[in-house]
């Protein structure tokens, strides 16, 4: 009898130490006053000091990647009036559409730090050891890609975005090298794209 009424109260005690745990995570990698902007996929979280159209210009969006996140590709508009969030998530859907792996209720998180030294710093917390030249990366256990203001190409991003839609596609998580290799193909298309429009 007494085993039937431990069961439940160990069950709660586990699911706020769970919930506990995640919003210690969440408090320790400096995001938690950090500006947020919701897209269909994405919540993106920008560090202090960061420009949002700064970011869109440092994704050098083509005409061709407009049209894919449903905007006009009108040459003369205000590169300003395409926001972020309709950028990303093309940047998404065509990561998605490249692997084959459509993931339709897919959400997942995006910070973005001022520079590589606050990347270097958050890697050095989360894994606890030092990784220099970090440009981006992407960490499964919270669905989380980290990213440095000056390396938001889409060719980097999409990389870190392959790696999302790749963890989140299989039930059984491929090799660190399938992962790669694949990551890998997303970010070479990319630069071949841009590459092409130049």
């Amino acid at each position: 009898m007494r085993y039937k009424l431990l069961f439940p109260v160990v069950l709660i005690l586990c699911v706020f130490m769970a919930w506990g745990g995640s919003f210690a995570f969440a408090s320790s990698d400096g995001f938690a006053a950090a500006r947020k902007i919701e897209t269909r996929y994405f919540t993106v979280q920008i560090g202090p000091g960061i420009d949002e159209l700064d970011l869109v210009r440092t994704l050098d969006i083509s005409a061709g990647d407009k049209v894919l996140a449903g905007l006009s590709s009108d040459s003369g508009k205000d590169l300003s009036a395409y926001s972020l969030s309709d950028l990303l998530d093309a940047l998404f859907l065509w990561s998605s559409n490249l692997l084959d792996m459509q993931l339709y209720s897919y959400r997942g998180n995006v910070k973005v730090v001022a520079n590589e030294d606050m990347l270097a710093d958050i890697y050095l917390k989360i894994y606890g050891s030092e990784r220099t030249g970090e440009k981006a990366f992407y960490i499964y256990d919270t669905n989380t890609v980290y990213v440095a203001a000056p390396n938001f190409t889409k060719e980097i991003v999409g990389h870190e975005v392959a790696h999302a839609i790749i963890s989140n596609y299989f039930v059984v998580q491929p090799s660190v090298k399938v992962q790669e290799v694949l990551a890998g193909y997303i970010e070479y298309n990319l630069r071949k794209k841009s590459s092409r429009q130049r």
